[in-house]
């Protein structure tokens, strides 16, 4: 009895992926594929092609000792096509097999490569995402707005998470205002595991160097887990030593701590290796166990039953259109200093340093530092989006593509976010420590040695001003704006079109 291919994809490295619950272990075949076409259509970090590709061997070899047959082709198999489609008709051809069952890709590229294969295509919903893309779209339905918290109240609701009865433990839904704590240096703060490479991740380490020389990042620092047993050592780690502090210095920034309490847990949630639901609920029963405050499991279970849960929602409802969305008409190209390039701005140079050596950076330095400046640049949120797919170890579309467009560019026209998530130098110098040692006077709204940040501000704004004055959370910075003398705010918007003309003329801003 021929039967059917069971696709694997490196992002789907769990048990009970639907696509194994559908399969019959006697007779399918289960096949991944490393593909050269996979690790070019987007230049991903190296760290996260290592990550992705040592997790699948490991993954492979554990369904092989559970009894399924695999058809796994290794990056330098000479048989191999490069790419996904091609493999997966390899594997048709060599076994007579006609008929492919796949869990539905996170990338909506995968969707339609899948949909024009000349094969029998059963695509089935991911399930281990706690709210479907149909559940998404009915709660969606008829809403003027989708703002993430009232879909995070009904997940709640519907996960038991942090209630009691239909009430909101300690009677709030969100402690956010708890958790917005500047940080300061702490030798004794503990440090995130790290898991040194064995042969497996070694292999691949040098065959990822071999392959894609020219990405950017650096491949020789990786120690991240790559099996679920070291991905639940990690969780271990930050429900016991770092949850206690992560609401408090969940938006801070430290130039020489770039962890502080952050988990580090997405990856691994987001590659299979750990489930989301089991990842709360530790949380959840750190706090009925007084080991952790309330402010700091509700702001760690709201990025995922909330956050998470949402933009996958908001992926999924606007389907491929919302990766071209540019509301704003942007289109400056990204800065070199992106990729590397010198600056003068310490916040970004740190910011994108960091991300070059651990493939990582957490959330408020992406929004708020590396977002904030292509914001107020007025850059493509094309090349902004392209930019966070490729350099973040945890990117994958469906994530990536809400926050950036969405969250930090406002390139879906405000689908996610009321208002543009846009600052002056003052958040990043109140959040961090970055300011102390810049070659700009973050105090100095005007001059030679004003923060980009001060004169990009409010030249964002005054361009902008038609969409956004009469919105009611930005009204107020308007009539600030409005109260300056003419002569300082012609100074501001002249020093700030100079600003811009440098970064055109690749010159060092």
């Amino acid at each position: 009895m021929v039967g059917q291919l069971i696709l694997i994809l490196g992002d789907q490295l769990s048990d009970g992926i639907a696509a194994l619950k559908r399969a019959n272990k006697a007779t399918d075949r289960v096949v991944m594929a490393e593909a050269l076409g996979e690790g070019q259509a987007v230049p991903h970090h190296p760290q996260k092609i290592v990550l992705i590709l040592t997790a699948m061997r490991k993954f492979a070899d554990r369904l092989r000792s559970l009894g399924w047959t695999v058809d796994y082709s290794t990056l330098d198999d000479p048989a191999n096509s490069q790419t996904l489609a091609g493999e997966i008709l390899r594997r048709a051809s060599e076994n007579g097999s006609s008929a492919v069952i796949a869990t539905a890709p996170g990338d909506w590229r995968l969707r339609q490569m899948l949909e024009d294969l000349p094969l029998r295509v059963t695509v089935l919903p991911d399930d281990r995402f706690l709210c479907s893309e149909a559940d998404f779209a009915a709660w969606a339905k008829d809403r003027k707005a989708l703002r993430m918290e009232w879909f995070y109240r009904d997940m709640r609701r519907k996960t038991g998470l942090l209630m009691v009865g239909e009430q909101p433990e300690g009677g709030q839904w969100n402690y956010d205002h708890d958790n917005r704590k500047p940080a300061v240096p702490d030798l004794f703060r503990p440090k995130p595991p790290r898991f040194a490479p064995d042969e497996t991740t070694r292999d691949v380490m040098a065959l990822v160097a071999r392959h894609f020389p020219n990405h950017f990042g650096e491949v020789q620092n990786f120690d991240w887990a790559t099996t679920p047993e070291q991905a639940n050592e990690a969780l271990d780690h930050f429900i016991q030593h770092s949850l206690p502090r992560f609401g408090d210095e969940q938006d801070a920034m430290l130039r020489d701590d770039p962890f502080l309490s952050h988990s580090l847990l997405s990856p691994y949630i987001n590659l299979g290796l750990l489930d989301p639901l089991h990842v709360c609920q530790r949380a959840e029963a750190e706090y009925h166990a007084g080991r952790a405050p309330l402010n700091a499991v509700e702001g760690f279970i709201r990025q995922i039953i909330g956050w998470r849960e949402y933009v996958r929602g908001i992926w999924s409802l606007h389907g491929p259109e919302y990766l071209t969305r540019n509301a704003l008409g942007h289109q400056r190209p990204l800065p070199w200093a992106y990729w590397g390039g010198e600056t003068h701005m310490a916040c970004v140079k740190a910011v994108v340093r960091q991300t070059q050596e651990q493939a990582y950076a957490h959330h408020i330095q992406r929004l708020m530092v590396t977002g904030n400046f292509a914001l107020l640049a007025g850059v493509d949120p094309a090349q902004v989006h392209a930019w966070y797919l490729s350099v973040y170890i945890d990117a994958l579309e469906w994530v990536e593509a809400p926050n950036t467009l969405g969250m930090s560019q406002w390139a879906d026209g405000g689908v996610i976010a009321s208002k543009p998530y846009v600052s002056s130098g003052a958040y990043i110098d109140r959040m961090g420590d970055y300011c102390q040692s810049c070659a700009y006077d973050v105090r100095a709204k005007s001059g030679a040695k004003a923060c980009p940040f001060n004169l990009l501000y409010w030249h964002f704004l005054d361009r902008q001003r038609d969409r956004f004055a009469t919105n009611p959370r930005m009204a107020m910075i308007y009539r600030t704006w409005d109260k300056m003398a003419e002569a300082h705010r012609r100074d501001v918007l002249a020093q700030a079109d100079a600003l811009l003309d440098r970064l055109d003329a690749g010159g060092v801003v």
